[in-house]
């Protein structure tokens, strides 16, 4: 495993990481003792971050990574989220006290003094807009609640709006080869301010691992069998915005790059790795198998040019059009 800057935190972390929504919830059905199992096999592989939220199964990916630091001799950053609990979900209840009772829900159920870092979980775009928002975070930091904060987004204007507050220490964002967009402002301005990069959804709700057909169905718990266009609440995360139809025959396309040796899943991977203000990609597993060959990834060689320019190729004519200037 290799690892990378984590910001200004001083970390240094997996670029490889765990991403611990679908053993919470909306994936399907999920086995707590596989769950484990799973981010065993990952920090097995040297992993040492997992990123969750408080909404994952209500709670149940915190516990059962509270579980696994019980398990575990070493230390790893567990990086949650906040916001989402929120209903109605506005602008307007990211203030002190709701944003205090989140916190010290996650302390509970990580079962911990301080949260390592949390991160807003893709909160309305007006919220970046109110300073008393990130006066709130940096309150939360003061009493000793949390160590570092930073956002999880859904579009690169955000982002860069984030980033603009001097203590958000991280955005965490929607980045793979089916959306590209926040190479191109984002990452510069990101690593200028040293700001650390997660990459959310890095496999495109599975589209990348290759392994999806126009005949693939999901279980009624999986948030992919009501959203498979989009048309639900999260339109532009599930399949990453890109109609299901069309991301199949761009995943089609890119098989035809695919390095020898390697899984199409560790070529997605691979791809957002070869760009340096990337800190980390998370991918989900709910197997020990599937943990163990994510990481794998972070040891094949770089790409050459002539992948990577195929795989730009095959965004600008299948993709770019859906997706580019949406998020």
């Amino acid at each position: 495993m290799n690892y990378r800057n984590f910001g200004r935190t001083g970390w240094q972390v997996s670029e490889v990481s765990f991403g611990a929504w679908a053993i919470g919830s909306a994936w399907g059905e999920v086995d707590d003792e596989q769950s484990v199992a799973a981010m065993h096999a990952a920090l097995d592989t040297g992993v040492n971050l997992i990123d969750t939220a408080d909404v994952y199964g209500d709670g149940r990916s915190e516990r059962l990574i509270a579980r696994l630091r019980k398990e575990r001799g070493e230390s790893f950053y567990v990086i949650t989220k906040a916001g989402r609990r929120l209903d109605p979900h506005t602008a307007a209840g990211y203030n002190l006290a709701n944003l205090t009772a989140f916190v010290e829900r996650s302390l509970k159920n990580l079962d911990v003094e301080a949260l390592d870092l949390v991160q807003l979980h893709c909160p309305p775009t007006e919220s970046y807009y109110m300073p008393e928002v990130f006066d709130a975070l940096d309150s939360l930091v003061t009493s000793g609640k949390i160590r570092f904060y930073g956002v999880s987004v859904e579009k690169v204007e955000e982002a860069l709006k984030a980033i603009e507050y001097p203590h958000v220490q991280s955005v965490q964002i929607i980045f793979n080869m089916l959306r590209h967009r926040p190479a191109e402002l984002f990452f510069p301005e990101a690593k200028r301010k040293q700001v650390a990069i997660l990459a959310r959804v890095p496999l495109a709700s599975g589209l990348l691992t290759g392994k999806m057909s126009r005949n693939t169905t999901f279980a009624s718990d999986d948030h992919r069998s009501y959203n498979r266009y989009g048309q639900a609440f999260d339109r532009g995360e599930t399949f990453s915005g890109v109609d299901f139809e069309t991301g199949l025959q761009a995943v089609e396309e890119l098989r035809g790059l695919l390095p020898e040796g390697m899984t199409m899943t560790q070529f997605a991977l691979r791809w957002i790795l070869m760009f340096d203000a990337v800190s980390c990609a998370i991918p989900g597993a709910k197997t020990p198998e599937q943990a163990a060959a994510n990481s794998a990834a972070s040891a094949f060689p770089p790409l050459t040019q002539a992948q990577m320019d195929g795989v730009q190729a095959i965004y600008n004519r299948l993709i770019r059009e859906q997706v580019h200037q949406r998020w």
